[in-house]
Parts: structure tokens; C-alpha cells; sequence
């Protein structure tokens, strides 16, 4: 037996060695080494090959189960972010395989995006080769975490033949009439020149990445009507099938609005030319006929652009046909989040003395008043509105200005106007560029001999469209062409998303909780409508981790981030060591510019993987964040340590005949074999609870620890005699397996080759398979939960702080 001081030192060694290629087994000898960081390595990797792929059949979809995590940006580096919600994903599918369950785990890559293409031509590459090149470099970082990924129904969201498919989307949705383009004030990022979301400009109105002050501008955009979709949205929250969604719920409820009203779409017309649609709220269709103008307020888009700057300016009524006056006003009260309103004098007192103060004069006669369910229906027939959504929700701008991403199947003719490109000629491919020439092609109405086509109404010349798709689009679906990335006939086989349909559970950050899910949830009720998708929801469980946080050290004088080496700690106060300026010492979201970042491999190369995987997921709950602290890896180290002893001490045991079991009263003997009996039960209950419908797989560590505890405190008399801690020992590895597997897989090695066997035909273990192989243990159906045995459970586990 080592000192804890001698394995902590051997523990938190920084460890980069090598080991010879041509040791292609673990002998038994290894139980007569201490678990160091070498034999962690060296144990890892044995076993890797051996763990590390998926195990799912197309062919028995009876039992599926299907764990989709967010798939990655391919920035070239993982980080303890994607280490822990790839490791907390991928505990759950190995616990529900081991159950019996056909477990679909893919992984992926979402490729497109603003930070690839401006990293490419920093440095002069192509944006396709230097995304290609991040991905083989993420691959083999992702390979290295241990998780149980399919492989081979990977894609890739740049690919042509995954965009493709985006595109033929676009064309449904175009075909449908929810796709529309109109002149739009949009957030212009003057450094990376292209559009931004509102959520992309911060409260200081910078760029959330270039920091650029964002300019407005005016520009033709492409917007997709999900507001036609946000009741059905909405109410698509309070299905009884959506599992530990909660807060989340609440967030997508706020983003998306009480649907208390109508919108309706009034083209805005200047100089009888339509330049852009006016989308206007109302709690009253009926009042849309009975119009007489339409209020917009002073620092308004219609304002600033189009009434300032021409003379004849207005609005023409959806429903009557009729132009309207704009008047641009504060005295009217506006709609949360609209900036125009609809003035009825007849039915407003201050619309009437807006009317009669500027000479507005509407008549209305009998046949102006229409019902409500008539207003609407006529609307929806004309694709202007009608549909119900709150007042602060607004369409989707998918437009983007720049060349990496899926561009948009969109022909403009001088004659026809703007058509679908024809579904025979998708996908419509990104052009190759010569970055060689010095141009930095940073939008596609640079590339002329791209942009010139032909129209496919009328054969004349004609222009593509320049604009590319959100990123967001690419995301939206990629959970269906998993099932079938292959396809070049369709997006996916409509019969296998019948079957594997709703996602059982998607593991993912909560910084992706609104936009990504309501984009998706909007996408797949899309697909409902038109018959592609089997469900109205996609997503079944929800699991949101919470982020890893490293410690930041902050400059208290000018704020400037500060490395851990450039800091001293006096008492519990922080200060530089050059100049003794005090310092703020915190727990920040990772980044390279808090520098509190840690990298994955140099944790794997100091502990091993298992250790790592461990540790993410210790401590806290996984909806938690978790601070990335040293200070409390001896907790797992130790437990790694007791582990491996207790394996070794099994062994030795077994095999020495001086130990009888008359040395132990047979009555003793009886009641600890009772005790085992319930600690066993009593685990499986808790353990199989904190992963099947909980998730809280930190308590789950906390109660195998439990277990430990007492399998370290039997006797050795019941060590070599007794069935029940033999059972209570195969089920601590086998449940402690889809956490740390390569570790799992050498204690079972240890385990099922140790002599002396007494449960040669419990149906709970099969002796002749490695432990990923092994049956998820069940309670035994006589068990009766005793109140004594589960107290002293608790008092050993407080009494270890656990």
C-alpha cells in the first residue's frame, strides 16, 4: 500500500511519455503496479479500439434510442466545454446500451460560419480546405475523449450534399409562400461586413466578434415566416411529452410571445413602386377593413428610410385594396415591439382626432364590416397574414453577406422577377476561389462569372442571388439527415424518421436554449405540415449542461486580464506580482483572452481520459456550472486508487488458501451477506434513477464512492466465501463503466480472471463478455427496501462527506 502523499505526488505528475507500439496486451502483472499515470495511459490505451465505436442496427429499430448532442463548430480546437457535453451524452447512451437499448449516437460538424471564412483568409486558404483541415484535427481530439460515436453516419453541414438539401428546404418554404425578401434596416458589421442578429450586437452596440461599433443599413434581406408557426409553437410547449424541458419552456414561451393577436402584411409603396412590406400587429382583424391610415413612430425604418426621403409614400391594404396614408406619431400607443400600429376613427377616439387634425377622410359603408374569421381566412388565402402571434415576434432574417455558407437558390430576372432555381439543378455549389489572386473574396457578388446564369422562366440572362443563409438554417434539421446522410434522393428516408423520431434526448448548451430550438422546433413543425417528419416536436428530453468556468484573474485598476503565474495570493486577497496591485479573482466562462482556459489533451496526458471524464462530470449537477478547480480532483483520484486496490486485494484473496471461512461465525457471516444484499439493491435503485431520470450523474459518482466504501470495509473472509460482495463488486464496475470505461474494463479483466468463482450462473453477469457487454444490473424482484440497511448507507456516506 502506497501513502496518499506518494500517490497524489504520482498522480499530479506531468506525465507526456510514450509507450512501445508492438505491447498489444494487459497481462495479469499489471495488478502488482500502483495505478499510476503511466499504467492510466497504458490501460487507456489498450482498450481504446475496443470501446470507442458505436454499436447501432438500421435493421432492429424496435428498441431505439436516440442521443443527439449539439454537434460542433469546427474551430480546430476542443475545448472543456465540448468535453463535458460530449462525455455527459455519451454516459447516457453507453447506460441505456448496456439496458438493452439500440442506441444512435452520431456526430457531425457544423461547418459554416463567419469565424472559418475570415480565419482562411488570414491565412490565404480556402474556406472549404481550411474547415476540411479543422475537422481532422477535431476528429482525432474527439476520438480521444473515449465516447461511443457512430462515425459512420457522419456529415458536414458545407458539404454539397448536405446543402443540397438546405436549399431544396428553402424551395418548400418559397413554394409555400413563407419565404419572402423585402428592403430591411439591418445591424451592418462595417469590420466583417455582414448582417447581425439583435442578439449579436452587445449593449454597447459593438459586434459580438469583430467589437466594431454596428452601423444600420438598408438592405434587400430574405426572411422566412416562422411567426406563421409561433402559435403552434407555443402551444407545442405544453405537450405532456417533453420531458425535463422546465426552464426551458419558459424561455422559448418569452422568446416566442403570447399569441394575442394577428399580423398582417401592407405593402409600403413610394412613387406606386413597392419597396418593402410593412408586417402590422392588431388584437382586432376585423379593424383592418375599417383602416384609415397607419401610425408609425418618429424614429421608425419606414420613418427615416422612406417618408423622409420621398413624397409619395403609402400603404396598401391587404384586405380592401385601398392606399393609406403613414403618420408618423407619438401619441398613439404602440404594440410591444412594432413601430407601426392601424388607426380606426371609428373606432378609436384618438385615431378620429388624428383623422380630422391632418384631413384624413374615411368613409366606411356597410359592407366594410367583416368578421374576424373572414378577415383572416381571406388573408391566409393571399399569403398576407391572418395568422395569430404576439406583437414582439418578428420573421426570421436569414440573409447573410458573405460567401461561407449555403447560398441561396434564388434567380433574379429582369423580366420574371425572382424564381426558384430548379430542384434538377440543386445543389447550387459555392464557386471555387482563387485565393492565390490577393482579392479577399469576402461575398459572392465579387465572383461575376458565378453570378451570371440564365432565367429558368424565360432563358434570358439573368443574376443568382448573392446572399448566403444564416447558419442557424444549416442547424435546424441536421437531426433528420443524421438518420440517413447518404441519401442523394431525398433528405432522409421518410420510413426510418418514422421510426426513430422524436430525438429521445438532446444534450447541449444553454446559451442555445432560444434561438437554435425555436429554429429547429419551427423547422421540424415545417415538416409535419408537409408530411416529411412523423412528430410536431423533435426533441423529447432536453439535458442543458451548464458551462466549465476557469479562474480569471483581473487587473482591479485598468481591468486587463492577468495569467495565473503573474498573480500572488496574500491571506485570501489576490495581488500582481509586479507592483502588489490588487486583483480580482473569479470564475469565467473559459477563454483564451482570460487566459483560464484549459486544453483537453494536456488534462489527458496529466491524469488520463477516465480521470477526466470523471471529473467533468463530478461535483455538480450537469445543468450546473462547473468550476474547473484542482482542488477537487483528489476526491476522484483517491476513489480511482481504492478501486484499483480493492480489484487487487479481490485477487489476492482468492487465491490464498490460509483464508477459511470458519474464522468467521456462520451467524456473522449471514447478516453481512444480508447487508451486501440490500447495499446492492439499494444502489442499483439509485444509481439506475440518477441515470435514467434524473441525469444527476455527480450523485451518481457520489453513491458508487458510497459503494466503495463498503466493499472496502468487508472482511476477508467475506471476500474469498461470499456470493453477495462478489455480486456487489462485478455491479460497482459495471455501473461505474459508462462514466469511465477504459478504466471499467481493466477492473472487469481483474475481476472475472481472479480464482475461486462462486456465482458461476447469476443471470446478472456474464462471465465470457467484456463489461460494455455486460446487462445494465437490475434489483431482484424480492428485494423489500430495508429502512436500517439505507440508514447506514447514508450515515457511512455523510460521514464521508460524500
Amino acid at each position: 500500500m502506497i501513502s496518499k502523499e506518494i500517490f497524489y505526488k504520482l498522480n499530479n505528475l506531468r506525465c507526456y511519455r510514450k509507450y512501445s507500439p508492438n505491447r498489444r496486451s494487459l497481462s495479469n502483472d499489471i495488478w502488482n503496479e500502483e495505478l499510476t499515470i503511466d499504467l492510466k495511459l497504458k490501460i487507456e490505451k489498450y482498450w481504446k479500439d475496443k470501446l470507442c465505436k458505436g454499436s447501432f442496427d438500421k435493421n432492429n429499430l424496435d428498441k431505439k434510442f436516440y442521443v443527439l448532442s449539439m454537434f460542433p463548430y469546427p474551430s480546430g480546437h476542443l475545448h472543456m466545454g465540448h468535453v463535458r457535453v460530449y462525455v455527459i451524452a455519451d454516459s447516457i447512451a453507453r447506460f441505456h446500451r448496456m439496458h438493452g437499448q439500440n442506441v444512435f449516437q452520431p456526430m457531425g460538424w457544423d461547418a459554416f460560419g463567419l469565424p472559418a471564412e475570415n480565419a482562411a483568409i488570414l491565412h490565404g486558404l480556402p474556406a472549404d480546405k481550411w474547415t476540411s483541415s479543422n475537422i481532422d484535427h477535431m476528429k482525432k481530439q474527439l476520438q480521444e475523449l473515449g465516447c461511443s460515436f457512430d462515425w459512420s453516419n457522419e456529415l458536414t453541414t458545407c458539404d454539397p450534399t448536405y446543402y443540397k438539401w438546405t436549399q431544396w428546404f428553402f424551395l418548400k418554404m418559397f413554394q409555400s409562400g413563407l419565404v419572402y425578401s423585402k428592403e430591411a434596416e439591418v445591424n451592418w458589421d462595417p469590420v466583417d461586413e455582414t448582417v447581425l442578429a439583435n442578439e449579436q450586437v452587445d449593449e454597447n452596440g459593438r459586434s459580438w466578434r469583430s467589437g466594431a461599433i454596428v452601423e444600420k443599413k438598408v438592405l434587400k434581406q430574405w426572411f422566412i415566416k416562422t411567426t406563421q408557426f409561433s402559435k403552434a409553437l407555443f402551444e407545442g410547449l405544453n405537450d405532456p411529452s417533453l420531458i425535463d424541458w422546465r426552464d426551458i419552456i419558459n424561455l422559448q414561451k418569452h422568446w416566442i410571445g403570447e399569441c394575442d393577436g394577428y399580423k398582417f402584411d401592407f405593402q409600403l409603396y413610394t412613387d406606386n413602386v413597392c419597396r418593402t412590406i410593412l408586417n402590422v400587429w392588431t388584437q382586432y382583424p376585423e379593424h383592418v377593413p375599417l383602416a384609415a391610415f397607419v401610425c408609425v413612430k418618429p424614429d421608425s425604418f419606414i420613418h427615416k428610410y422612406y417618408v423622409l426621403n420621398h413624397k409619395n409614400v403609402y400603404i396598401k391594404n391587404p384586405i380592401t385594396g385601398s392606399k393609406l396614408p403613414i403618420l408618423v406619431t407619438d401619441r398613439v400607443v404602440y404594440p410591444d415591439g412594432q413601430e407601426s400600429r392601424l388607426a380606426v376613427p371609428h373606432a378609436n377616439s384618438i385615431d378620429k382626432e388624428l383623422a380630422e387634425e391632418h384631413n384624413i377622410f374615411h368613409s366606411v359603408n356597410q359592407s366594410s364590416y367583416l368578421s374576424r374569421e373572414i378577415i383572416c381566412e381571406k388573408a391566409k388565402e393571399l399569403n398576407c397574414g391572418g395568422y395569430q402571434v404576439s406583437s414582439k415576434l418578428q420573421d426570421w432574417l436569414i440573409s447573410r453577406q458573405r460567401y461561407w455558407g449555403t447560398p441561396v437558390p434564388i434567380i433574379h430576372c429582369t423580366n420574371c422577377g425572382a424564381q426558384a432555381v430548379p430542384e434538377e439543378q440543386l445543389p447550387v455549389k459555392l464557386p471555387m476561389l482563387d485565393v492565390q489572386s490577393g482579392k479577399k473574396f469576402k461575398s459572392l457578388e465579387l465572383v461575376e462569372k458565378w453570378i451570371k446564369t440564365t432565367c429558368p422562366k424565360c432563358g434570358e440572362e439573368a443574376k443568382r442571388e448573392t446572399n448566403t443563409m444564416d447558419t442557424f438554417v444549416d442547424s435546424s434539421w441536421y437531426y433528420l439527415r443524421y438518420l440517413d446522410p447518404k441519401n442523394s434522393s431525398q433528405p432522409f428516408d421518410k420510413t426510418l424518421a418514422n421510426k426513430m423520431m422524436p430525438v429521445d434526448i438532446y444534450v447541449g448548451g444553454k446559451e442555445h436554449a432560444v434561438l437554435h430550438l425555436y429554429y429547429a422546433r419551427f423547422f421540424n413543425h415545417f415538416l409535419h405540415s408537409i408530411g416529411l417528419s412523423p412528430c410536431l416536436e423533435p426533441f423529447k428530453k432536453l439535458l442543458v449542461q451548464g458551462m466549465v468556468m476557469g479562474q480569471s484573474f483581473k487587473n482591479k485598476i485598468n481591468g486587463t486580464y492577468l495569467k495565473e503565474d503573474e498573480v500572488i495570493k496574500k491571506g485570501k486577497t489576490y495581488f500582481s506580482k509586479n507592483g502588489d496591485i490588487p486583483v480580482i479573482a473569479t470564475w469565467e466562462k473559459m477563454s483564451k483572452s482570460k487566459h483560464n482556459g484549459v486544453e483537453p489533451k494536456h488534462t489527458i496526458s496529466e491524469y488520463g481520459v477516465d480521470t477526466m471524464r470523471l471529473l467533468v462530470l463530478s461535483s455538480v449537477a450537469p445543468t450546473s456550472n462547473r468550476n474547473w478547480n484542482s482542488d477537487t480532483f483528489p476526491g476522484i483520484l483517491n476513489w480511482q486508487h481504492r478501486l484499483w486496490l480493492t480489484i487487487r486485494e479481490f485477487r489476492t484473496i482468492r487465491k490464498n488458501d490460509d483464508v477459511q471461512r470458519h474464522t468467521i461465525d456462520s451467524s456473522i457471516f449471514q447478516k453481512e451477506e444480508i447487508k451486501l444484499h440490500d447495499a446492492r439493491n439499494y444502489h442499483v435503485k439509485k444509481t439506475s434513477s440518477n441515470f435514467r431520470k434524473s441525469y444527476q450523474l455527480s450523485v451518481a459518482i457520489s453513491k458508487l464512492q458510497g459503494l466503495t466504501n463498503i466493499l472496502r470495509k468487508s472482511p476477508k473472509e467475506l471476500i474469498k466465501y461470499s456470493a453477495e460482495y462478489e455480486r456487489l463488486l462485478a455491479v460497482q464496475i459495471i455501473m461505474l463503466t459508462p462514466m469511465a470505461p477504459h478504466f471499467t474494463s481493466a477492473l472487469w479483466s481483474g475481476f472475472v480472471s481472479a480464482p475461486g468463482r462462486i456465482n458461476h450462473k447469476w443471470e446478472q453477469i456474464n462471465w465470457e463478455n467484456d463489461v460494455i457487454h455486460q446487462k445494465w444490473p437490475q434489483v431482484d424482484s424480492d428485494y423489500i427496501l430495508n429502512l436500517y440497511c439505507v440508514s447506514q448507507v447514508i450515515n457511512i456516506q455523510e460521514n464521508l462527506g460524500l
